[in-house]
């Protein structure tokens, strides 16, 4: 089951506040509301967030402290400043304490939603890339160990030939999106030419009866009718640290 974003809201402005909830949850994240600084920094520090979206004049510690608190913190949350202080040098003092982006109020609601759905693709993006450059790529409860050529799901080894293994590997580098067989036949085989096709079919049925809990009705990897085959990679795999 795919797990909700988790977004942290400071903002003493309760309209403010209810109407980015609003608008959040109806993209699908889970949304908590600190009115204060000091409910802020507890919530921060309780839980692992997935973005933070923080006001900087706050009843309580103010917004820069809970930023800087943030920053020194392990886990990277991404962080989106909102303030009244629309002049350069506290934009520059959020920026410069750690904030990845910053909007002055009054502000569109819908912008700001978009910017942290802009946010949250670029820091997927950065951890998937992270996990190439480390060698090794997790999505979930599937790990892919490129240098070993091993398989792991659910922490138990899967036995894959070596092409079954490539055309794996390269559907996981390349989550959600869509590849025809030809496609796969140039990309994984090497070569591409008609009346092959039936050898991508071949091994995209081996590695779902290895993969998927049913095979009949694959939730891993799907066939995209008229296009082509796809890993489907849930958000919560994507950011999987």
């Amino acid at each position: 089951m795919e797990t909700s974003k988790r977004v942290l809201i400071v903002e003493d402005d309760a309209h403010i506040a209810d109407l980015l909830r609003m608008h959040l949850h109806d993209e699908g994240y889970a949304v908590t509301h600190a009115a204060d600084g000091d409910v802020g920094v507890r919530e921060l520090e309780r839980g692992s967030w997935d973005a933070l979206i923080l006001d900087l004049m706050l009843p309580g510690v103010d917004g820069l402290e809970i930023c800087r608190r943030a920053r020194a913190m392990t886990r990277y949350t991404p962080i989106i400043i909102t303030s009244a202080r629309s002049s350069e040098i506290h934009r520059i003092l959020g920026l410069e304490l750690g904030a990845d982006d910053y909007l002055a109020k009054p502000f569109s609601v819908l912008e700001l939603v978009a910017r942290v759905r802009a946010l949250l693709r670029r820091t997927d993006a950065l951890a998937r890339s992270a996990r190439l450059e480390s060698g090794q790529l997790e999505l979930g409860n599937l790990v892919i160990d490129p240098m070993a050529r091993e398989v792991l799901l659910n922490r138990k080894p899967i036995d894959l030939t070596p092409r079954e293994f490539d055309l794996l590997y390269f559907f996981a580098r390349h989550p959600d999106r869509v590849f025809s067989r030809l496609d796969l036949l140039n990309q994984v085989w090497g070569y591409q030419h008609d009346g092959y096709e039936h050898t991508v079919n071949t091994h995209i049925n081996r590695l779902r009866m290895k993969l998927e809990v049913n095979p009949a009705e694959p939730c891993r990897i799907l066939t995209v009718w008229g296009r082509g085959y796809k890993l489907a990679v849930t958000d919560a795999e994507k950011a999987t640290p």
